[in-house]
């Protein structure tokens, strides 16, 4: 695979003792943090919370992940997939006003390593925003994957946009996710 520079990667290789490294399921330790921003959470609803990727496909890339550690979306309350979808629904409205994509792809991992993905055991929902042309020859022919912008910056596009929202309510703290209430 061929390199690509990316210096913002260094603080992720110089941290101290690996403090990011995640004992445990993540998707149940990461929302429990001190800090929303350095877990990258940029929305919290009662019963689900929005996640940028740490390995974004395209500048946007965000899992939509129920607080409940489960593996089986047909085993969560009416109220935890209610929440889920309209949260859902939400991240796909934020995504579209924020990094304005010609298309969004979402993909939920149930249940099982074969349905894919590195954690089948907590189900999520990956919502991936889709620009005319983001498959080009690069990935297809030099296995190579250029992200455009910074997790950081795009954390910071899609936690205004979340605060813009009428259901979304701007955190008092700097590294805190906005928190999202649905009717």
């Amino acid at each position: 695979m061929e390199q690509v520079f990316a210096p913002w990667r260094i603080e992720w290789i110089r941290r101290e003792d690996h403090e990011d490294a995640v004992d445990g399921c993540p998707f149940c330790v990461l929302p429990s943090r001190e800090t929303d921003r350095d877990s990258r959470i940029v929305a919290r609803s009662p019963h689900s919370f929005v996640i940028c990727n740490n390995a974004p496909y395209n500048p946007g890339h965000v899992m939509v992940i129920p607080y409940e550690h489960e593996g089986d979306y047909t085993a969560l309350s009416p109220t935890q997939v209610t929440d889920h979808a309209r949260l859902k629904q939400a991240t796909f409205r934020v995504l579209r006003d924020q990094l304005e994509p010609n298309g969004l792809n979402a993909g939920l991992n149930h249940g099982g390593d074969a349905a894919g993905g590195s954690i089948d055991d907590h189900l999520h929902t990956h919502v991936v925003p889709r620009y005319t042309g983001d498959t080009n020859f690069m990935p297809v022919i030099s296995d190579t994957k250029v992200v455009v912008e910074a997790i950081d910056e795009t954390y910071d596009h899609l936690r205004e946009g979340f605060a813009a929202l009428d259901c979304g309510t701007r955190p008092d703290a700097d590294g805190a996710a906005v928190d999202v209430r649905f009717e």
